[in-house]
């Protein structure tokens, strides 16, 4: 069977997180994005642990579900849609901040555990290291090389993938505070490493002008702070929907069960150019270096972002794509095609009364996205949904590059068009 996982979220006991992330509107959002199999976030929280004890139980194959189903299907906001199917898998965040070679390092992880009693004891451990209570997300002042070791002594087949592994500020080959190569970071448990995350702002593409990383399976995950933002990045996987098949088709991207990966159009996310949002500039890369990578306006450093550090690194030219390299799929949320269409804001009331009338209409909204047939959105949604579905597919986009922190602007419709658009309906 083919399913969708999105295994980097967060919960309620990180910050900046919405107090609605529990799992019964996980699974609320994941029947309507089209999300089979959930991360739990922050599985080394113990406040979470507990909640993650009441509320689910094991399938017998690494995998949770709810135990009881009654109160997510009651939450559903329409009909058609059912929560049974929604899976979880075990899965944190933990942020690593040490010295390394006279450097400071700031390293992103995301863990993947098989069992409720392997995370236990690895929260266990790190609780005997640093404070995990103060936040689902932990800050430890642990080399990220001995993380993993940790991780490895709880359970031999966990799972550690370096998370958004370009961003600037913490990220393994972030340009403010990682490292110029896996190997350096993980040094002689790099073996251990075989996934990697690459985060909102690059997709495959950008990545494979890195020939160090052909190795590497490419993952993507929403990273979600809220449950309306499950699915926003995803990976496809193809089998059983058991753990020990996950992590087989991690480790073994060449051989099947891996079915690629769902991407924002990485002009959308926070760190695709370099910029200094307080001066209110965005650069290229080339722009950057002609101006030193300094702002132009205050003289501070610039931000450097993702498209800079991957051609710091690259080896090859753009475009060139591996032999085995899995697809990908760039998407661009409902949403904001919806809010782009009617001229409003994606999080307005207007749109949320479309969106959800979509979705009744046509089926999950990574399903509308992906899948369904242009004459069947057409029927349902009308020709400008239908014309700026097959856009996205196609990549025929304009984007505002994000920078510094801020999102980037993706449109779909040319400035004006669609107006020249309506009035010519109205004739």
């Amino acid at each position: 069977m083919k399913f969708i996982a999105d295994l980097h979220i967060h919960s309620p006991f990180s910050r900046a997180t919405s107090p609605a992330l529990g799992f019964e509107s996980l699974s609320v959002w994941g029947a309507l994005k089209g999300v089979t199999l959930s991360g739990t976030g922050d599985c080394v929280h113990p406040g979470w642990l507990k909640i993650i004890a009441e509320k689910l139980r094991a399938e017998g194959n690494g995998l949770y579900r709810l135990k009881n189903n009654t109160e997510a299907q009651r939450r559903m906001p329409i009909s058609g849609f059912s929560t049974g199917a929604i899976r979880f898998i075990l899965t944190g965040e933990i942020s690593t901040i040490y010295k390394y070679n006279g450097k400071t390092r700031k390293v992103h992880h995301l863990v993947v555990l098989p069992s409720l009693a392997a995370a236990t004891a690895f929260s266990r451990k790190l609780g005997r290291i640093g404070n995990i209570n103060a936040d689902g997300r932990p800050i430890l002042g642990l080399d990220s090389r001995d993380l993993l070791e940790i991780l490895l002594e709880c359970a031999p087949e966990a799972l550690l993938i370096p998370a958004h592994i370009w961003t600037p500020w913490f990220s393994v080959l972030g340009s403010k505070s990682g490292f110029d190569a896996i190997e350096d970071c993980y040094r002689d448990l790099s073996d251990h490493i075989f996934a990697l995350e690459t985060g909102l702002s690059s997709d495959p593409p950008m990545n494979w002008t890195v020939s160090a990383l052909d190795r590497f399976t490419l993952v993507s995950n929403s990273d979600a702070h809220s449950p309306a933002r499950l699915g926003r990045e995803a990976t496809i996987f193809s089998g059983d929907l058991t753990y020990p098949a996950i992590r087989n088709a991690l480790q073994h991207k060449n051989k099947g069960g891996f079915g690629g990966t769902i991407e924002f159009f990485p002009a959308e996310g926070k760190y695709h150019y370099d910029g200094h949002r307080k001066c209110k500039i965005c650069f290229s890369p080339q722009q950057s270096i002609a101006a030193g990578g300094v702002c132009p306006r205050c003289g501070t450093p610039l931000t450097l972002g993702v498209a800079y550090r991957v051609a710091q690194l690259a080896d090859r030219p753009c475009g060139r794509k591996p032999a085995d390299a899995p697809p990908y799929f760039p998407v661009l949320a409902l949403p904001e095609i919806l809010g782009e269409l009617i001229g409003v804001g994606p999080v307005s009331k207007a749109v949320q009364r479309l969106y959800f009338s979509s979705l009744s209409a046509l089926g999950s909204e990574l399903f509308i996205l992906l899948e369904a047939s242009r004459a069947h959105i057409q029927k349902q949604g009308g020709e400008l949904l239908a014309e700026a579905i097959m856009r996205m597919r196609a990549g025929t986009i304009f984007a505002k590059p994000g920078c510094d922190g801020e999102y980037g602007v993706v449109r779909i419709f040319a400035p004006g068009e669609l107006k020249k658009r309506q009035d010519l309906a109205a004739k």
